[in-house]
């Protein structure tokens, strides 16, 4: 028997969730109407919220819910008579499936904290709060002390729909030892494709004289950083239309195709980065967190030194990347709005809860000025056991500048289209631009189908 595909199991079981969950929206709200009438002066007033138990990031750590349980010892004693709670022991795997079905059986938290894969379909069916009208009344609220990029994060068809909590950008980590062995300097923040490249080719060399390169320029570098690099606006703003056919498109695939065969063929892994054999692998900023401090920097990246960096510019772009990033939103069906936003707020906007994120997370604060303190600059560099050389100012540019995908239902799909037409053309051996055009055709087929025809009957 023909084994499933796992991408399309995944798919499936999501869509079932959200035509359940959206079958029950209407008679939630309906009851939450009548729970909300139960309310009367005097009452203690209790608010919930979903989290999970392991680090967002995919790294131990002992401080699971320390933030959350500083926040809610601050918010009670400044808020008498609320009182907060969670359900504790949720794992990060277990959590979105978790969300949904207390979204489903009407028992989900005032709040909970939303992985960016399961945010345009909980905006699309109606079960987030917009958050829109809470911002503009509340002049306690400053949009500007946040990083732009993370704050559109949570941003759906122009509304609010999320605050973000905590950030990671995706940055460019390199092996500084190979570097010196070749004699080659390290770069500076405004290096570009060129550099990148001549770098890379430089360092690419068979050590053994096999005839077989042992040594890599790099791995993980994927035609999305080369989109992003190169400024290309992949869709439209309602996932209507693709731009496959941009001609920062065609530069972005032509550097990756020049890239590619440094390596002769030779599948580059992650793995031959920890083991000291390439030159400049992309990752998010929390796994530099997490794995440049003692003891973890001995046990995965011990014989060299490292480093990160901005992103390698594009022709026509800039030093941009992806920011993955935790965000917090509000149950459309709480009957605890305000109280709600208040906690909200505190979590996400107060600069006395952000900077403990550098404290017990492996993330960023979202706020500027909890990311760009003094303060965070020397726990960075002490948490990296050594005399790093680490600039803030590479982190603060990275999350500030950041590339925000543009938000439309069955946007995950339809990425994986232009990951079948980016491989097909790369592969292929026919005209770049006359692929480029067909796929083109064959995405927005796929976006008429998919996205355009349900918001426009």
């Amino acid at each position: 028997m023909k084994k499933r595909d796992k991408s399309v199991d995944k798919i499936e079981r999501r869509n079932i969730w959200i035509i359940l969950l959206g079958c029950v929206m209407f008679l939630t709200a309906l009851c939450i109407m009548w729970l909300g009438s139960l309310s009367f002066s005097g009452k203690e007033e209790v608010i919930t919220i979903g989290v999970f138990s392991d680090s967002y990031w995919e790294v131990q750590n002992g401080y699971s819910y320390q933030i959350l349980e500083d926040a809610i010892d601050l918010f009670e004693e400044e808020n008498p008579g609320v009182r907060v709670e969670y359900v504790s022991g949720i794992l990060k795997e277990d959590y979105p499936e978790w969300l949904s079905e207390q979204l489903i059986l009407g028992k989900a938290p005032d709040l909970f904290l939303l992985f960016d894969e399961n945010f345009n379909d909980l905006a699309e069916i109606g079960a987030l709060k917009d958050l829109s009208v809470f911002i503009e009344k509340d002049h306690g609220f400053s949009a500007e002390s946040f990083y732009t990029s993370a704050l559109d994060c949570g941003r759906y068809e122009e509304k609010q729909y999320a605050l973000p909590y905590e950030c990671a950008p995706r940055l460019m980590f390199v092996n500084k030892t190979i570097l010196d062995t070749e004699g080659v300097e390290v770069p500076g923040g405004d290096w570009t494709w060129d550099d990148f490249y001549e770098i890379c080719k430089a360092v690419t060399r068979d050590l053994d004289g096999n005839g077989t390169p042992d040594q890599y320029g790099t791995v993980g570098y994927t035609w999305k950083d080369a989109f992003d690099a190169n400024g290309v606006k992949l869709f439209d703003e309602g996932g209507r239309e693709c731009y496959l056919t941009d001609e920062k498109v065609t530069q972005a695939i032509l550097f990756m195709e020049k890239l590619e065969g440094l390596s002769n063929g030779y599948q580059v892994t992650g793995r031959d980065f920890d083991l000291g054999k390439v030159a400049f692998q992309p990752m998010l900023f929390s796994e530099y967190r997490a794995y440049k401090s003692y003891p973890l920097s001995i046990k995965k990246y011990s014989g060299f030194d490292w480093e990160c960096l901005s992103m390698p510019a594009g022709e026509s772009g800039s030093s941009r990347s992806q920011l993955d990033t935790l965000m917090l939103a509000m149950n459309e069906n709480t009957s605890h709005a305000q109280t709600a936003w208040k906690f909200m707020k505190l979590l996400s906007a107060d600069e006395r809860i952000q900077s403990e994120i550098f404290d017990y997370s492996e993330g960023v604060s979202v706020i500027k000025e909890v990311t760009e303190s003094d303060k965070t600059l020397r726990l960075l560099i002490d948490n990296s056991g050594e005399n790093s050389g680490f600039n803030l100012d590479t982190l603060s540019n990275a999350v500030d500048h950041a590339a925000v995908v543009v938000r439309f239902r069955d946007y995950e799909e339809a990425v994986a289209e232009v990951d079948k037409a980016v491989r097909d053309i790369m592969e292929g051996s026919t005209n770049i631009s006359t692929q480029q055009i067909i796929w083109n055709r064959k995405i927005n087929t796929f976006l008429k189908n998919n996205t355009g025809d349900s918001k426009n009957p």
